[in-house]
């Protein structure tokens, strides 16, 4: 009895976790997610190094390419960075999410950039988050500093 319960229990929350995604708009150009940001005096995620002020915080509209997305439920995403290296993307208390099919989509973030480190136990967490294997997720040893962006509104340019 108890293993049926459980196995109706997980049913439900894949169940579930299908339909909040289908619920989730389909991401195309002028779509916006959240309270939504505008395009005008945005910068390329490739200068937020630049853009840091003195306490490595920039606040602003950022704009990029998504090259990955949460496969759980879009509650993060990542903007292609130089040399194969990515940007965070998470939203601001969870109020909203992305689609599956934003990966590739040119968007503009409204939000806060900052440099930080990322713990390992959180890398291997997004690692399986993202759909990565065991191997994959085992090789991730050391901490890893960068930037992070929590976006309070995602416009999508094209």
């Amino acid at each position: 009895m108890k293993a049926i319960l459980m196995f109706a229990f997980a049913s439900l929350l894949t169940v579930g976790a299908k339909a909040q995604q289908s619920a989730i708009t389909p991401a195309a150009p002028g779509v916006t997610y959240g309270k939504g940001a505008v395009a005008a005096n945005a910068i390329a995620v490739q200068e937020l190094p630049k853009a840091f002020k003195g306490d490595s915080v920039y606040k602003g509209q950022i704009t990029g390419k998504v090259v990955q997305v949460c496969t759980k439920k879009g509650c993060f995403m990542k903007l292609e960075q130089a040399n194969n290296e990515t940007v965070m993307v998470r939203f601001t208390d969870y109020a909203f999410f992305m689609p599956q099919n934003i990966v590739g989509k040119t968007v503009v973030l409204d939000g806060t950039a900052k440099v930080t480190t990322t713990s390992v136990e959180d890398l291997q967490h997004y690692a399986k988050d993202l759909g990565k294997s065991k191997e994959e997720i085992a090789a991730i040893k050391e901490p890893k500093k960068g930037s992070e962006i929590m976006a309070d509104g995602v416009l999508v340019v094209k």
